[in-house]
């Protein structure tokens, strides 16, 4: 049977003491060879080790010493030997130890008496406890607190024995006396708990006695106070309302830990508002007062928790979450963000949004670390609430402009992103919007913004001067073309001397120039002063960040500047009235594309141009050399008309999501309405006024009653044996965020009694047994419930496998009945989750595992496949159900979810329908962890087939 113990000790194997070594050494009078001994003694007891012939020796040698280290470790084997036979009788020898428990309850040390207690407290075998009675009730008047602590723990375990209630008879009345003159706050808490465990009704008696004193009781008493108010209202919730007082009251105590407990008492007991106010209030301090991060997370997840079933009044202390960016912590100010936006609404709006401002304008000055990550962050967050409300547009966008040149580029993505939404949201924001960027446009040194900057200028230049401004600002962007030049005297050399030359960068013109410092240098044509290979020229203001950029081989950005260009001299000819000036611009506008595509296909840059755009370019310039009614069409009205189909879309999904949220309504049409001024006052306070409305609301909607799902719970059973096997056993799964709870019930088909009894597990996985089940009696045809604690650490497909041993009184060998294995579902872990694309991309580029499964599967539609293999994962689709309309042949789709320990799970799906009809292609995987990758590709290969 597995011991249980207060104290592990570490045990090598490898060295094993030999029993009578120990045995020498306990007789011996060395104190530190008896302390070893003592410690070989036990750790081989730990080890399964029987070592009675050591009892003795021990008795007569050992528990004479007056050494507290000798005494503490002969408490502690005295603990784990076995005290009775095999019928559970109390052995004859262990009369001999009761002697000595006696005189240690009676010694002068106080020390020794109270490690003697706590001893007591340990102890099942009320024949050995029973003569130690009259010792433990005199301790309990004993002068020294440290005694009379452990004197009341010792009597409450020994009253919470089976015939424990006969051996103490008048033990609660005793404790309650007490307490009522007990002045140490540890010896008081407990008392006080002893009556909550073994006298709930004494227990109250007394705290309702001192209400008026709780609140200047120690910690430790009022933490069991709480324990003691939630115990009795969960049993009966109509004697609430002089709890709630007192709780109230503790809500002012000094102790943080007992505010913290008072606040989520309220929350489970109470749904008045003005208890759910009194709670937020608490955390809300809590939040601004506490230095520690990990304290911030844990109230913030409390402040979540209310928000999501008390919005209203969390709506209010939106200012108050909000002081919690100061914190330097991004974890703690993302948390803040996200519940704030939750609580954003018409008449907090602006001033969100103000402390927003502020806190961005606060990452420009400090040099404090991850300032751009932080400024990422406030910049979704002001993009997520101006286009929840447009009104408050104008006063941000303005603001956030400034940061289209910021060195972190994620942040700068998501101010152009914004600025690109608002400026189609928002027609009245159109012309500043464009003004500012067309200002600011020489700022921005990310691709990837230009990008973005370049298109909205193409698109959103409408008018005569904002056309020629756009025009302007891109020529002064890219410099002086061409964008290379070769010497004359390079142009007659060979290919190759021609692509060393051009390395070192020898460009010259028909005249020497004189530069500062008095040197020569060629005159270039590209270039009023000679300058370093075009491959390492840095994005310097001199430059132009357009030029800095395609001088790098960036030819994606080279296609968007042809079609902007292309947009905006279609746009010309449209708003200028003069030909001359629309011709003007259109071949300056083929001269730069033209001198694009030079530079891409010149040796000057180690990759030449890409295909795809090298064909981009060369259709502008075909477009700019012969427009027609249609193309122009194409150009200037499409390419918006699908922006603001994708902006619909985005937010008709968004509408339709909040939708299926409102849809889970808990009041019914012919609800009864209680209006609570016509209710009987009854002397109660407002708050119990509120507070029994609320109840009767709660009622009312059937939230008090919430039945389990019985069909669900029966497909959690799993059978463990066979129907013929003489134990017959089954498991009720029940899989926690962090564990898995084993209910296994064992039933005894035979005859016969089984003896020894145990259930042995093993895993395979990351997964950890917490304890070792123990042996069990099972008489004939009965049964045995055995609960079995698993703990998870990773998200991963475990198994769990093992067998039942028992052993009959007619067969001496143990017999084994080897259990079915119990497979742990990845899917208990994983949750559908949103990222956004950029978000999803950075985590594809980072993320080493990566899982490639092939298709293979009887569905021939591909988006029943798609369905299918998100139905099989519970992963949520990225891909806007848009992008997926039609029947081409194909279908790319992006797949997310995030498990209970916060790892992401990324998927793509990519497939083609062959000629037959089958459908082909590969679903990868990635993570960061190896675990999720496999057990997903595992899941998706057992599923994907659509039979099963």
């Amino acid at each position: 049977m597995e011991k249980s113990c207060s104290l592990l000790v570490h045990f090598d194997k490898g060295t094993p003491a030999i029993a009578n070594e120990i045995k020498e050494a306990l007789e011996g009078n060395d104190v530190e060879a008896k302390i070893d001994a003592m410690k070989k003694a036990i750790m081989l007891l730990l080890n399964g080790e029987t070592l009675p012939q050591l009892f003795i020796t021990i008795v007569r040698y050992v528990l004479p010493s007056e050494d507290h280290t000798i005494q503490k470790l002969l408490l502690l084997y005295l603990e784990i030997i076995e005290k009775t036979d095999a019928k559970g009788r109390v052995l004859p020898e262990m009369i001999l130890i009761c002697q000595n428990l006696r005189n240690n309850l009676q010694h002068p040390n106080e020390y020794i008496r109270g490690v003697t207690l706590r001893f007591l407290c340990r102890l099942n075998e009320t024949e050995i406890i029973e003569p130690l009675i009259p010792s433990v009730l005199q301790n309990l008047e004993h002068r020294h607190p440290f005694i009379r602590r452990n004197a009341i723990l010792a009597m409450m375990s020994i009253y919470k024995l089976p015939q424990g209630e006969q051996i103490l008879v008048d033990a609660p009345e005793m404790i309650e006396k007490l307490l009522s003159t007990e002045q140490d706050p540890s010896a008081k808490r407990n008392a006080f708990l002893m009556l909550f465990t073994c006298a709930q009704e004494r227990a109250v008696n007394y705290l309702l006695t001192n209400v008026d004193k709780v609140s200047e009781w120690g910690e430790l008493l009022q933490m069991i106070v709480l324990d003691l108010i939630r115990k009795v209202c969960r049993t009966n919730r109509g004697e609430k309302g002089r709890y709630i007082k007192i709780i109230i009251s503790l809500l002012n105590v000094p102790s943080t830990a007992v505010v913290y407990e008072c606040a989520g008492t309220l929350v489970s007991l109470s749904y008045a508002p003005t208890a759910i106010r009194a709670a937020a209030n608490t955390y809300c301090q809590l939040l601004l007062s506490q230095s520690d991060n990990n304290v911030k997370l844990i109230v913030l997840d409390r402040l979540n928790e209310l928000k999501s079933s008390h919005r209203e009044v969390m709506a209010d202390m939106f200012m108050d979450i909000l002081r919690a960016l100061s914190s330097p912590n991004l974890d703690v100010r993302r948390k803040t963000l996200d519940i704030v936006l939750e609580l954003v609404t018409n008449r907090n709006i602006n001033e969100v949004v103000l402390t927003l401002k502020k806190e961005v304008v606060r990452t420009q000055n400090g040099e404090l670390e991850k300032n751009g990550e932080y400024r990422q962050m406030l910049i979704q967050a002001i993009h997520s609430c101006a286009v929840k409300f447009p009104e408050v547009a104008s006063t941000v966008v303005h603001l956030l402009m400034d940061f289209l040149g910021d060195s972190n580029v994620a942040s700068a993505t998501d101010v152009i992103v914004f600025v690109r939404e608002i400026i189609e949201t928002n027609p009245k924001l159109r012309v500043s919007i464009i003004t500012r960027l067309l200002d600011t446009f020489y700022q921005i040194r990310a691709s990837r913004v230009c990008v973005c900057a370049l298109w909205i200028i193409g698109e959103y230049c409408l008018s005569l001067s904002e056309v020629e401004s756009g025009l302007t600002t891109i020529k002064q962007c890219l410099g002086e073309l061409p964008f290379y030049s070769l010497s004359e005297e390079e142009e007659g050399n060979d290919s190759s001397k021609k692509v060393q030359q051009v390395n070192s960068m020898t460009v010259s013109s028909k005249r020497p120039a004189i530069l500062s410092d008095g040197t020569y240098a060629t005159q270039s044509a590209a270039s009023e002063t000679a300058f370093s290979p075009p491959t390492l020229v840095p994005g310097s203001l001199a430059l132009g960040n357009l030029r800095s950029l395609l001088l790098t081989g960036d030819f994606f950005l080279g296609a968007v500047v042809a079609c902007t260009l292309t947009k905006l001299v279609l746009r010309l000819e449209e708003v200028q009235p003069s030909k001359v000036e629309v011709h003007k611009a259109s071949t300056q506008a083929l001269l730069i594309i033209v001198s694009m595509l030079q530079l891409g296909q010149s040796p000057v840059l180690p990759h030449p141009i890409d295909n795809d755009s090298y064909d981009r370019i060369v259709l502008c310039i075909r477009l700019l050399c012969n427009t027609g009614e249609e193309i122009k069409k194409i150009w200037l009205q499409s390419c918006r008309q699908s922006f603001v189909s994708m902006l619909t879309e985005k937010q008709l999904r968004e509408t339709e999501e909040i939708k299926a949220k409102a849809q889970i309504s808990h009041a019914q049409p012919d609800d009864l309405i209680d209006f609570y001024h016509l209710k009987s006052r009854k002397g109660m306070s407002q708050l119990e006024l509120e507070d029994e409305v609320q109840d009767d609301l709660k009622r009312a909607t059937g939230e008090f009653i919430k039945e389990g799902n019985d069909a669900n719970k029966l497909n959690r059973i799993l059978q463990l044996t066979g129907f013929s096997d003489p134990v017959y056993a089954e498991a009720y799964v029940t899989v926690h965020h962090y564990d898995i709870v084993l209910d296994v019930t064992v039933i005894n088909r035979t005859k016969e009694t089984l003896q020894n009894l145990c259930l042995e597990l093993a895993t395979m996985g990351d997964l950890k047994l917490v304890e070792r089940p123990q042996n069990y009696t099972l008489a004939p045809e009965s049964s045995k419930k055995i609960k079995a604690n698993i703990k998870v650490s990773s998200t991963e497909t475990g198994v769990i496998f093992g067998n039942i041993v028992y052993e009959t009184s007619n067969v001496h060998e143990r017999t084994v009945v080897v259990l079915n294995d119990i497979h742990i579902d990845i899917m208990d872990y994983i949750s559908p989750a949103v990222c956004s694309d950029g978000a999803f991309r950075t985590m594809w580029a980072e993320f080493e595992w990566e899982n490639k499964v092939a298709v293979n599967t009887v569905i021939q539609d591909e988006k029943e496949f798609l369905d299918h293999i998100m139905k099989s994962t519970n992963m949520k689709c990225l891909t806007a159900p848009s992008a997926l309309d039609g029947a081409c042949g194909f279908l790319a789709a992006n797949l997310y979810a995030k498990s209970v320990f916060g790892e992401d799970a990324l998927v793509n799906v990519s497939i083609e329908k062959q000629v037959d009809g089958r459908l082909s292609g590969y679903i990868r995987i990635r993570s960061k962890t190896q675990g999720i990758a496999l057990s997903l590709g595992d899941k998706i290969t057992l599923k994907q087939k659509g039979g099963i």
